[in-house]
């Protein structure tokens, strides 16, 4: 396998780049954000076992462990910005998203648990961003292990690519044809 074809597959959308006005995109973002809970389970919806624990790629994480990394980190991320909102320029928690997918709870768990929480914090991360004035956008916080500062904007941005750039794992893994994972068309 080419450099490429893994930096494909493990970037699907690409690699997240910073926008220069990420406000042009705001609307666009927010509505990632919104409709990512009914994309991703139309993608996972009766899948079974076997294919929930399918890598995206050799040596990645299986759709099961997508599915729960997205419930982890976005939990992260609304608490993120809550803080922001409610604190001046808070410095958050990082978390060894790598470790949480090793755990119980992130590889074997059915993912109906997760799914209900994406359900439930993006219907309200949807609301909450729907209700911010522009001031807001532009609180921050900041990230100790990237020793830099983050605008909610930026957040929003990063959050929607995220959302994005997991669901095309799972969406690309269902329509891929390569012999890096096991033969598909047995599995799907």
């Amino acid at each position: 396998m080419t450099v490429f074809e893994l930096e494909k597959l493990k970037y699907p959308i690409g690699n997240f780049k910073m926008p220069d006005d990420a406000s042009e995109n705001r609307q666009a973002n927010i509505e990632v954000i919104k409709n990512l809970p009914k994309n991703l389970i139309s993608e996972v919806e009766n899948l079974s076992d076997e294919q929930l624990d399918t890598p995206y790629r050799k040596d990645g994480w299986t759709i099961r462990q997508v599915v729960h990394h997205l419930a982890d980190s976005h939990m992260n991320a609304f608490i993120r910005f809550k803080l922001a909102l409610t604190e001046d320029n808070p410095t958050i928690k990082p978390f060894e998203e790598s470790l949480w997918a090793d755990l119980a709870d992130g590889k074997d768990l059915p993912i109906d648990s997760s799914l209900k929480i994406i359900e439930g914090l993006h219907f309200r991360w949807a609301i909450l961003l729907n209700s911010l004035s522009e001031d807001q956008f532009q609180r921050t916080y900041f990230h100790p292990a990237q020793g830099k500062k983050w605008t909610l904007e930026n957040v929003l941005a990063l959050y929607s690519w995220h959302s994005s750039h997991h669901l095309a794992h799972i969406t690309n893994l269902r329509n891929v044809r390569t012999g890096i994972n096991p033969p598909l068309d047995r599995l799907f």
